[in-house]
């Protein structure tokens, strides 16, 4: 699964640096090429010679390598890279990485990587269990970092906790599953709804949602980073996709994601329902802005919207996937039972809002996937990058039943 993948390993100060030898070994035997960022601390810990003899490559350290123009593009590498790995990564680095802090070559690097990041963590059990580092990597996963778990064990303070950089034979285990089920996805055209929609009373008020996108976007690139061909109907939202495979539409009302989810549809092997589309919206809309002064007390008269699962679980084919989502606040697993059967969805995703840490305007979430065979997954909090990677995997099975 690695043959040849173009693997950035970064390199930082740490004890543990010694194991970026067995690393690139490693990788290079299944056929891997490796490219070496070292931080100047790395350096004095394991010296570049070392690391170019079992590369085959000119480490790279310093942004100037000669005083004669020529500089190491950061840029270039991040374009290079099916994947860059940061193994060991100390607190520092990770700290830096966390909070944009392109102060050496390999966060620069890090910075421009367009490929998955992959961080291994190495440091003394207090400073791994440390409230900033675990800040830290938890930002670092909503960015969409994958983070390798360190392992217990004896120290270099000579303690023993948490806090060893993983086995290099197990991280290379990591990127090769990674890569495995990477194309999974391939030549499969994916829909997805995102975010709110903005249903118009005047020129300057809406009715609205607290969504933010934030989970159907991480279902957008996790989607793509697996080969499919994404069309991800995005409500009002600030973010922004990554993804080449991601085509965007930008929408904001419900008719507007309607006529769009209705179009991408029927081109589409499967279509995840994420966004938080308004039930209803005003009848009138005013052409200027509304005055209070001149209004007094206003009473709106709403109407309901297009109910985009609905419409298109009547057209959908059998050897098509439609996924729902559902956000209860009471009796969530009846609720979502009743709206999986009555939509024509093969999954629905459930979360709760009486759940801490999942719904709207977080950067977790807690699901629980039904289907119509009335067998249920629940899943623990996790970031929405990582819900985002079960659920396609549910997808994957799905689309695999119905081929």
């Amino acid at each position: 699964m690695l043959k040849n993948k173009h693997i950035i390993l970064g390199i930082t100060g740490s004890i543990a640096a010694y194991k970026a030898a067995y690393l690139i070994r490693g990788l290079v035997k299944k056929g891997a090429e490796v490219q070496v960022v070292i931080t100047p601390a790395g350096k004095e810990f394991i010296t570049p010679l070392t690391l170019s003899t079992l590369s085959s490559h000119p480490v790279i350290s310093e942004f100037f390598s000669n005083r004669d123009g020529t500089w190491n593009s950061h840029v270039d590498l991040g374009l290079w890279a099916d994947a860059m790995l940061i193994a060991p990564a100390t607190a520092s680095s990770i700290g830096k990485m966390a909070n944009g802090i392109a102060d050496n070559m390999l966060i620069t690097t890090y910075l421009s990587c367009k490929a998955p990041v992959f961080v291994a963590p190495a440091m003394d059990l207090d400073m791994f269990a440390h409230p900033s580092t675990q800040a830290n990597l938890d930002k670092l996963r909503s960015y969409g970092n994958r983070i390798i778990e360190p392992a217990t064990g004896e120290l270099a303070s000579h303690l023993v906790g948490k806090g060893r950089m993983e086995e290099p034979d197990r991280i290379i285990e990591v990127l090769e599953d990674f890569f495995a089920t990477r194309q999974d996805l391939k030549h499969q055209k994916i829909l997805i709804t995102a975010g709110p929609t903005y249903e118009k009373i005047d020129p300057v008020r809406f009715i609205g949602n607290y969504s933010s996108g934030k989970m159907g976007f991480a279902l957008a690139e996790a989607c793509a980073e697996r080969g499919a061909e994404v069309t991800l109907v995005a409500g009002p939202v600030s973010l922004e996709t990554h993804h080449p495979l991601i085509k965007r539409v930008n929408v904001e009302s419900a008719e507007e994601m309607y006529q769009a989810a209705m179009a991408a549809f029927p081109a589409s092997d499967a279509a995840i329902l994420c966004a938080a589309v308004a039930d209803y919206r005003p009848e009138q809309v005013a052409a200027q802005k509304l005055k209070r002064e001149t209004e007094g007390e206003m009473t709106l008269h709403l109407v309901p919207n297009k109910d985009i699962a609905a419409s298109l679980g009547a057209i959908k084919r059998k050897e098509q996937v439609l996924v729902g989502f559902a956000l209860e606040t009471n009796d969530e697993t009846a609720h979502a039972s009743d709206k999986l059967k009555r939509k024509n969805l093969d999954f629905i995703v459930l979360n709760s809002l009486r759940d801490a840490g999942a719904g709207f305007r977080c950067d977790t979430n807690k699901i629980t996937l039904l289907n119509r065979a009335g067998v249920s997954k629940a899943f623990p909090l996790k970031s929405k990058q990582e819900v985002a990677a079960d659920i396609v995997d549910e997808l994957v099975n799905v689309l695999a039943c119905v081929k």
